[in-house]
């Protein structure tokens, strides 16, 4: 091009014509190294991704680019992938020799839960003057499911490990057990209280007999997750679905390792997800692959159709805890004249996280008018909260209202009660 600017400038009167020539010949370049260039649909492209990752985590997405021709060449791809999987780059490009597989890579760290389904990829070729190059879209269908992060994990291990030592501690200590099922017969002894006394075996064998009794096990915990509109408020910067999610989590994890059967029911105006309650160490697997893709949809929930859609498949007595948002806009006419139908057979939890935020705005000290007045809305707020809280109660139903780091822990002690105390 240098060169035939210069023949431009030197041909006086016949520029024009010089430059028509000059313009024909680059073309002419152009389109013989876009011929060299190898053909994009001829070159081999596979995409090698996770199948699963936790949110949080981050992995890596691999492009193997094979170069069908015998001469080396720059071949780069642009995929398909959504913004949230905040990837390193979707573009690549690579020198691949003659015959040979490159691989090429990047570090994905997704910022949301869900199911991710890469379709497509482009491949572009370059010639070897980097004058032209070729392109094409290439079907490539992906699939990578982010999963809800476990972050109360190491609390439930605690807690499972506790609720273990007390329940040998109680099994151990001379019938002092607070359990409700009979386990076996044993010689009675000075710690013993009467009232455990097995009367008609201490007339069998003469000596006095006493019953000891375990926690209950085989027991249901059935976790009803609303995912409508109150759960897409956000508290501490993500919705409070994803703070009842870790919760589920937890008291799947918990209540399976104790020898109890968990279960989820999750709904918005219609039932999205259910998972049987099970007992195994696959469950809460089951639970997380329900909830993966599960996103709060912006309109009333049905409380009253998913009620009754749990009652037509578990009648056997169940700890129901209904995870939800205690906004007594929605609560009256919504959740409160549906909760009979389940307070009347099973025992009720109903819990939700409530936003620190709100708290330190009710508790701080106003230095102007506008903090005053966030003041006054916040305690408001705070105190139809704790109206809402009453209401339900009066019902029948236990009500836990805790922090987000709080909430998990708050409703597997609820749970941890309830199987100690034998109230199921």
């Amino acid at each position: 091009m240098a060169l035939g600017t210069i023949v431009i400038a030197w041909a006086g009167s016949h520029a024009g014509w010089v430059l028509i020539g000059v313009d024909a010949a680059l073309a002419l370049v152009a389109v013989l190294d876009a011929l060299r260039a190898p053909s994009p649909a001829a070159v081999g492209v596979a995409r090698e991704m996770p199948a699963t990752l936790v949110l949080g985590a981050s992995g890596d997405i691999a492009w193997r680019v094979t170069n069908p021709r015998s001469r080396a060449a720059s071949i780069g791809v642009a995929d398909d992938l959504a913004p949230s999987l905040r990837a390193g780059t979707r573009r690549v490009t690579g020198r691949v020799p003659g015959r040979a597989t490159v691989t090429m890579r990047t570090t994905i760290e997704p910022s949301r839960r869900g199911r991710f389904e890469p379709r497509e990829l482009v491949v572009r070729t370059s010639g070897p003057l980097g004058l032209a190059t070729r392109q094409k879209r290439r079907q490539l269908p992906g699939q990578l499911r982010v999963l809800p992060p476990f972050g109360s994990r190491k609390e439930a291990e605690l807690r499972i490990e506790r609720a273990r030592i007390l329940e040998v501690g109680l099994r151990s200590a001379q019938g002092r057990g607070g359990g409700t099922e009979f386990e076996n017969l044993r010689e009675y002894s000075v710690d013993d209280e009467f009232r455990r006394i097995d009367w008609s075996a201490t007339a069998r064998t003469g000596k006095a007999i006493v019953r000891t009794y375990r926690a209950e096990r085989n027991q249901t915990v059935l976790v009803l997750l609303d995912a409508g509109r109150v759960m897409a408020g956000r508290v501490e910067g993500v919705p409070r679905l994803e703070h009842a999610i870790d919760a589920t989590l937890m008291l799947t994890a918990v209540a399976t390792r104790l020898g109890d059967r968990a279960g989820l029911v999750a709904f918005d105006r219609q039932v999205r997800a259910i998972v049987p309650p099970g007992h195994t160490k696959a469950q809460i697997g089951r639970v997380t692959d329900a909830l993966f893709d599960l996103e709060p949809q912006l309109f009333e929930s049905d409380y009253r159709g998913a009620f009754a859609e749990t009652l037509t498949r578990w009648r056997r007595r169940a700890l129901l805890i209904v995870l939800t948002e205690l906004m007594q806009e929605a609560v009256p006419e919504t959740l409160l004249p549906a909760l009979p139908l389940l307070a009347g057979r099973h025992l009720v939890v109903v819990a939700s996280v409530t936003d620190p935020e709100v708290v330190r705005w009710a508790e701080a000290v106003p230095t102007e008018a506008s903090t005053s007045y966030r003041k006054a809305a916040a305690i408001a707020g705070l105190e139809r909260r704790a109206q809402t809280a009453w209401m339900l109660r009066s019902v029948g139903a236990t009500v836990v209202d805790a922090s987000p780091g709080t909430l998990a822990g708050r409703l597997a002690d609820t749970y941890l009660r309830v199987k100690a105390t034998g109230r199921l």
